[in-house]
């Protein structure tokens, strides 16, 4: 299997500008970046609702992006995968701006709201969505949060 993206020479800061662009022309608000080890290894913003702002957490995750790259060249006949952490860092960043571009595409023809794209990564109370309900191993009892 072939990994998107995984002969991309593009920086991540490169590519986080630009994921920090698109968000802006689609009405973000409050774009933060969250360092570790001079990496960026994650994106927050607001979407407003009408209502309320809502916080998103995008998580990237560099470290599982590596063991995918780490494992592909060792069953692969392909010589040209790079299992460094700079480049899992750029694939990883990479792929999730395509994400993004794709889902921003969906919200311009009107066939989502920006809340339906980000709904596993609004933030309450320091956790996503996402990462509650996989707490409760997604079973429903009538109380999400």
């Amino acid at each position: 299997m072939a990994i998107l993206n995984y002969t991309t020479t593009v920086d991540a800061f490169k590519t986080v500008s630009e994921i920090e662009y698109i968000l802006m022309k689609h009405k973000a608000k409050s774009i933060m970046k969250n360092y570790e080890n001079e990496s960026i290894t994650g994106l927050s913003f607001l979407i407003d609702t009408g209502t309320q702002q809502l916080p998103i957490q995008l998580p990237v995750k560099i470290d599982e992006c590596l063991k995918v790259l780490q494992r592909e060249k060792k069953n692969s006949s392909r010589s040209n995968i790079k299992a460094t952490r700079e480049q899992a860092e750029r694939v990883a960043w990479r792929i999730l701006k395509d994400w993004i571009e794709a889902q921003m595409a969906l919200l311009d023809i009107e066939m989502v709201s920006m809340q339906e794209i980000f709904l596993p990564y609004i933030e309450i109370k320091g956790q996503t969505l996402y990462q509650k309900l996989s707490e409760q191993q997604f079973l429903l009892d009538g109380q999400v949060i």
